[in-house]
């Protein structure tokens, strides 16, 4: 089995990449997909899409993040974490200073990206930009921070806990609580700890994933995933459903009221397809057609 879910458990000082490399080596495929890159420097949760099921990739990352962050005050860098250069050093807050501006960044936010960062600006990735010494605006986008709470302080560190929507960056969370108060500050130890309904102590480091035991049934994104419904397709229309042809009401067991996006599943718990209700009908958001065996070869 080659195809599924994967929770895994990146380390520190590893890149995505070279953390899925693993994962490939011990599937024996390279069609190996994830939601949500982490920095080298950070650890924790990445949510790992193998075989046909990279094509949920797309749907994760939507889902809200959860963080634990380090944040070091009174010194920041050019890249906001600690594998950047030192560019600038301030004073130290207190405790009840942190704790006081945190009010502020709470809730609908306007945020910018970190220079080092892959947002792309006229065509340009904006790390590429700022590794070449090239000016470039990046303009500040729409994000929600859900909590926000100072859960320790040791002189000069803080370390918050952060929910929030998809595109926030904690790096510029962080300098923009560190400017607010007078100062600078970078991230100097990151965990993400949760995406969407998927925990971090539920994941296994790269090289302790087992295939035969660690893939998990593509349920478990649906059931993880807020905002994603699931339907169960009547068996006459399971091969139909499969292969695309145009849906209706009549097709699943039990229709739904509302609009938005539905995982359709067979009785036996395959994934046939991602659905999408609204007010002009149905639509194919994605598709999981029965894979085909090899032709026998003359």
């Amino acid at each position: 089995m080659t195809e599924g879910i994967i929770l895994l458990a990146k380390p520190a000082g590893q890149t995505s990449f070279q953390s899925l490399g693993e994962v490939k080596r011990r599937l024996g495929t390279g069609r190996v997909g994830h939601a949500g890159t982490l920095d080298k420097f950070a650890e924790g949760l990445l949510v790992v899409f193998a075989g046909r099921m990279t094509r949920l990739a797309a749907f994760a990352a939507s889902l809200d993040k959860e963080y634990v962050a380090v944040v070091c005050f009174g010194r920041t860098t050019d890249t906001l974490d600690p594998e950047g250069r030192v560019t600038e050093t301030g004073s130290v807050p207190s405790r009840a200073e942190i704790e006081g501006a945190l009010s502020r960044f709470r809730g609908a936010i306007l945020q910018t990206p970190p220079a080092y960062s892959a947002v792309h600006v006229g065509g340009t990735r904006a790390y590429k930009a700022a590794r070449a010494g090239e000016p470039l605006v990046i303009p500040p986008r729409h994000v929600t921070i859900d909590r926000l709470d100072l859960i320790d302080f040791a002189f000069p560190e803080a370390t918050l806990r952060v929910s929030c929507s998809k595109g926030t960056y904690i790096r510029s969370l962080a300098r923009d609580i560190a400017e607010s108060l007078g100062t600078c500050a970078f991230v100097s130890g990151l965990r993400r700890v949760r995406i969407g309904g998927f925990l971090l102590e539920q994941a296994k480091p790269p090289d302790q994933f087992d295939p035969q035991t660690d893939l998990l049934p593509p349920e478990r994104f649906f059931e993880a995933a807020p905002g994603l419904g699931r339907l169960v397709v009547k068996e006459s229309w399971a091969s139909r459903v499969g292969n695309g042809s145009p849906l209706e009401a009549e097709s699943f067991e039990v229709a739904p009221d509302g609009e938005g996006l539905f995982g359709a599943f067979s009785h036996s718990g395959r994934l046939l397809a991602v659905t999408e209700k609204r007010a002009g009908g149905w639509r194919y958001a994605a598709a999981f057609p029965e894979p085909q065996p090899d032709k026998d070869t003359v």
